[in-house]
């Protein structure tokens, strides 16, 4: 299934020339990571404290962004300047888990988000990306596949943000999207796990 994960190779070219200016100045992807990670600490905790904040907010999709662009320049310094690490693997993933918590859990403060919606939608997305991780784990590569991404789930809460800041965040129809983020999320896991099974598979 198509997902904005997709258009990741684009992404890329359009971050190449900031990322080897990065590199060239001794910035290593660890630095990145640890930075998208704390900025995603930041905005998130400043949600929680300020659920009705429209600066707050608006923050959100701002920061959604720069933490898609920064976690793309973590990864092109790793591969493309030879700065892969065993640690760096491992921030990479726990981080990206942590932020997605740390960013998403406080929506549950925001009036007329439903708390277990929210909370279900969280524990997906941690078990989504643990699907993709235990893939190497088995033989196979990690997996990626969609419908609901890491960028997928940034995008849709950034959008709620942006509507709730002005002014659309009343009715039912938020709960609905979430509703339909939990049902995307349960097929993103399987996809997963399917996928991995017939990678390995297709080199028996």
């Amino acid at each position: 299934m198509a997902s904005i994960y997709d258009l990741k190779p684009r992404f890329q070219n359009l971050l190449r020339p900031i990322t080897r200016k990065l590199a060239d100045k001794g910035v290593t992807a660890n630095q990145v990571t640890i930075t998208a990670f704390m900025l995603s600490v930041f905005t998130g905790l400043n949600l929680a404290f300020n659920p009705t904040s429209t600066l707050a907010l608006l923050l959100v999709p701002v920061v959604m962004f720069v933490r898609m662009a920064l976690n793309a320049i973590d990864g092109m310094l790793a591969r493309e300047h030879d700065m892969k690490t065993p640690l760096g693997a491992v921030l990479n993933e726990l981080t990206d888990v942590a932020a997605d918590a740390v960013l998403y859990l406080p929506f549950a403060f925001i009036p007329s988000i439903s708390p277990v919606l929210t909370v279900f939608v969280v524990v997906l997305a941690i078990i989504s990306e643990m699907a993709g991780v235990v893939a190497v784990q088995i033989g196979a590569s990690r997996r990626y596949d969609g419908p609901l991404g890491k960028s997928d789930r940034a995008f849709v809460f950034g959008l709620i943000a942006f509507l709730v800041a002005i002014g659309l965040g009343t009715g039912n129809w938020m709960n609905w999207m979430l509703a339909a983020v939990v049902v995307l999320l349960a097929i993103t896991i399987w996809n997963r796990c399917r996928k991995a099974l017939e990678e390995l598979e297709s080199h028996v």
